[in-house]
């Protein structure tokens, strides 16, 4: 489990923070090293703060101090009277930039609904779950990033959104072990998790076409989230381009193994990384176009602190200026 560690002078907040996002998030970990050093250091905060709400989540060994610990968290974020480390420094976090507090609640509740099990209908239902668990990020990181125009928000949630998509096409077999099925019923037919874990030969087809039919929703939501990076300060630009198409190569390995990630788990090596970071951090420096250009937002994402909710418009292109997060 990832704790933000605390000295006497709190000199040492930012770099427990640092560690941990070392540690745990390698692909971040990368993207940051091109980030100003205070924005580093924030973006490192938030990271440890969202991955210990998601490690408890996880804590599968203990699912009543889970939900108890969660609930604690989300009752000092509503009060803003911190009794943690984790919800201290959050708090901290957000007076210092003037950073929302209702994503962060979003997220808590989207996790915490994770604990009984998961298991999702249809398109509409993945986009409202990607939205609490990450879309919601990026809603935070907005702040943290710096970004002035308004704008940018919508297109941080919807690079949020794609991560998740990816990680959910990465983590099938993973996430079956834990009881938990995110490609929804309306593409996968009804399997339960240990049909995922040890699949017939029409169940394979089915994960395969579910598994390539996420990927292709993510790339919708890349496009969105990469068309609002004009919107960014350059070296936060620069940043988040980097942990995009970084984060994007991982789903190009689950479609290289044949979108089978129900028995094994497609990793991006480090040198990979390296060459996939570089390109994208030279794709931008050359475009230093500040325009923004990109018909996207085929799908409005709203969220509010009751959790988030989704409206899929399928047919229908929404400018940036007509998509709302509230």
């Amino acid at each position: 489990m990832s704790l933000v560690v605390f000295s006497e002078d709190g000199d040492r907040r930012p770099l427990a923070a640092e560690e941990t996002l070392r540690y745990h998030g390698r692909t971040f970990h990368l993207a940051s090293r091109v980030l100003p050093a205070q924005i580093r250091s924030r973006a490192a905060r938030l990271y440890a703060f969202c991955r210990y709400v998601d490690d408890l989540a996880d804590a599968e060994h203990d699912l009543v101090h889970a939900a108890r610990e969660l609930a604690r968290l989300r009752d000092d974020l509503v009060r803003t009277t911190p009794r943690s480390a984790q919800s201290a420094d959050f708090l901290a976090l957000a007076a210092d930039i003037g950073l929302p507090v209702a994503p962060a609640i979003d997220l808590i509740d989207t996790v915490s609904s994770d604990l009984a099990g998961r298991c999702l209908s249809s398109e509409a239902e993945l986009v409202h779950y990607a939205y609490g668990v990450a879309g919601t990020v990026g809603q935070m990181m907005c702040s943290v990033l710096g970004a002035e125009d308004p704008r940018a928000e919508a297109h941080a949630v919807d690079l949020g959104i794609a991560m998740q998509l990816t990680n959910i096409a990465r983590d099938v077999g993973e996430d079956a072990g834990m009881g938990r099925i995110y490609l929804p019923a309306s593409w996968l037919g009804q399997l339960e998790p240990g049909d995922i874990l040890s699949p017939n030969i029409r169940q394979q087809a089915a994960l395969h076409q579910a598994t390539a039919r996420c990927l292709s929703l993510a790339d919708r939501y890349y496009s969105s989230g990469l068309a609002g990076l004009c919107f960014l300060p350059n070296r936060c630009r620069y940043s988040i381009a980097v942990a995009a198409q970084v984060y994007r190569a991982i789903g190009d390995r689950v479609a290289g193994a044949g979108y089978r990630s129900w028995d094994r788990r497609a990793i991006v090596p480090t040198l990979a990384r390296l060459r996939i970071g570089a390109g994208a951090l030279l794709r931008q420096l050359v475009n230093k176009a500040g325009a923004y250009a990109a018909p996207v937002h085929r799908i409005r994402v709203i969220g509010s602190s009751r959790g988030p909710e989704t409206e899929v418009k399928e047919n229908a292109l929404c400018p940036p200026s007509q998509t709302s997060i509230s």
